[in-house]
């Protein structure tokens, strides 16, 4: 078993299980919604795509592609909610729908480089 390909796999894995759980729930009601769980999963995220930099095979473009489209997803509502929390009228439903849009948008790339990374699986089993 190869250490590397593990430490990959569980960060890929848990940037897409993290967003996914910040993501799930009604998009507008603040309660549901965690503003820590939004932090883990741009930290694992980033975690993530350092740990796509070493692959130089076009497949590694695409997964750091994917990484860093989720990155910019992930920052962009961060700031959205940092800036909404920090006004007078604090974080409105609006805001988070944005937020939790934004979040979307990365678990999309996140689901795409875990069928990629399964992908690569499957191929280099034959």
């Amino acid at each position: 078993m190869n250490s590397e390909k593990v430490i990959f796999g569980f960060f890929i894995t848990l940037a897409a299980t993290l967003n996914f759980g910040f993501w799930t729930g009604d998009m507008e009601k603040v309660e549901l919604h965690n503003v820590w769980e939004l932090a883990a999963a741009l930290v694992v995220s980033l975690i993530a795509t350092v740990l796509k930099f070493g692959d130089r095979t076009q497949l590694g473009a695409v997964h750091l592609a994917t990484s860093l489209v989720a990155d910019v997803q992930l920052i962009a509502g961060s700031i959205i909610w940092t800036w909404a929390a920090s006004t007078p009228s604090g974080m409105t439903p609006a805001d988070m729908a944005l937020v939790v849009s934004m979040s979307a948008g990365a678990l999309l790339a996140n689901l795409i480089s875990v069928v990629l990374m399964i992908s690569e699986i499957i191929t280099a089993r034959r």
